[in-house]
């Protein structure tokens, strides 16, 4: 089943970014919501023993989701606030779920060093730009970092098996660096180049996050 479902990935990514060169909202709505649906399902196949680290990153992908509806319509501040609100509460469950393993030692502390002063840098590009959204973009920005920073704890692990700690970990920094592409669509500069790099790095990182509670 885990080899059905990349393909079938596959082809609603590159509907999707079809739709999204075209700016075809109808077209985005027959195509990104079945995408975002194979994750949670890549989840839910996983032989998991219904731990409590499978129902935290279940229930993020699900927020997960609803944010990623709520993103095609870009234009609207409400709903790009929404589904910003959705991916925030999102990271709190993946923040938990990792955390719950996290080890620390010297991968974190470089991690966490690397990923904060980063973060800090994205803020001040994107600050001249957020208007009345600089509080939800704070409060995203200091979710998603913490969010790396778990997943390096996660990795520190070394009592997990090395594949679950490498895909959280990368799911984590590809997630991390498609929502730079985010920002930068809606505040910086409109262009399809955006998307074209974001959406794949982010489905990739949520199908590693997925797979991964097949391990824990």
């Amino acid at each position: 089943m885990n080899y059905l479902l990349i393909p079938a990935a596959l082809v609603l990514l590159a509907g999707l970014l079809y739709f999204a060169k075209k700016e075809s909202i109808p077209g985005q709505l027959m195509t990104k919501p079945f995408l975002s649906l194979l994750f949670i399902v890549a989840a839910m196949i996983q032989p998991h023993q219904g731990s409590t680290y499978y129902h935290l990153i279940l229930i993020g992908l699900i927020l997960c989701l609803i944010g990623d509806v709520c993103l095609i319509f870009f234009q609207s501040r409400k709903i790009f606030t929404a589904g910003l609100v959705a991916f925030l509460a999102g990271h709190v469950m993946y923040v938990i779920a990792f955390s719950s393993f996290g080890v620390s030692g010297v991968f974190l502390w470089i991690a966490a060093a690397v990923s904060l002063c980063l973060s800090a840098c994205v803020f001040l590009w994107l600050r001249p730009s957020l208007g009345n959204m600089l509080g939800p973009v704070i409060a995203y920005v200091v979710i998603i970092t913490a969010m790396v920073i778990s997943a390096a704890a996660f990795a520190n692990n070394t009592s997990i098996v090395l594949t679950a700690r490498i895909l959280v970990f990368c799911g984590a920094l590809l997630f991390y660096f498609s929502d730079i592409f985010v920002a930068r669509q809606r505040f910086v500069k409109k262009a399809f180049f955006n998307r074209a790099a974001g959406l794949p790095m982010y489905y990739a990182a949520q199908f590693m996050i997925a797979f991964s509670t097949g391990m824990i």
